[in-house]
């Protein structure tokens, strides 16, 4: 997966995933790409930012169920406050974690304070609204994500009110490919809910 330059095959492979489909909605432009990342601090990884720029800036159709949201924007169910969006702070999370079960999650998220100082409720926050852009929900507070920013950038996670997943045959819980361009090549193949 490479977050940094556009794959001409991946491009044509999420082009044709939204031909036909009668929900994309107009590209954005890159001048418009452009502003949105020096906004935000951030560079969007590759092939989500050709896409947008390109192709299309959000689809009704999908992917997820509710349909794909155009850049920045947050699902209408969206539980917070936007102003506690950071694009640029690094996502939070290298591997699943269900707070539900674990509290605790040590190896798996980088809160920044030393040794318990930040309570799980911040640590949850951060998962939420740090380093990724809502690409959209299936509902019931399920929301997909695109990271951003951190070492994760590129990849594709679920978050719900129990717990947050990676996207991808990698972490084990699909056979999908990695990234935005596997994300959608699961859609586009009838795998519309692939963490049930």
């Amino acid at each position: 997966m490479n977050t940094d330059h556009a794959d001409p095959a991946e491009l044509a492979a999420i082009r044709d995933a939204f031909e036909g489909t009668g929900g994309p909605a107009p590209a954005l432009g890159w001048d418009a790409v452009r502003a949105f990342e020096a906004e935000h601090g951030v560079v969007l990884p590759e092939p989500y930012r050709t896409f947008v720029a390109e192709i299309a800036n959000g689809s009704a159709s999908g992917p997820p169920h509710y349909g794909l949201l155009p850049l920045g924007r947050l699902p209408d169910d969206w539980d917070g406050d936007t102003e506690d969006r950071d694009l640029s702070r690094p996502f939070p999370l290298t591997g699943a974690w269900l707070w539900e079960e674990d509290e605790d999650a040590p190896d798996r998220i980088d809160d920044g304070s030393e040794d318990g100082e930040s309570d799980e409720d911040e640590r949850v926050e951060r998962v939420y609204n740090d380093g990724s852009i809502v690409l959209g929900t299936d509902g019931c507070a399920m929301n997909w994500h695109l990271v951003v920013s951190g070492p994760r950038r590129g990849h594709v996670w679920l978050t719900s009110d129990v717990g947050a997943v990676p996207f991808g045959a990698e972490s084990g819980h699909t056979a999908g490919g990695p990234g935005f361009a596997g994300w959608v090549r699961h859609w586009a193949a009838g795998g519309h809910r692939p963490l049930g």
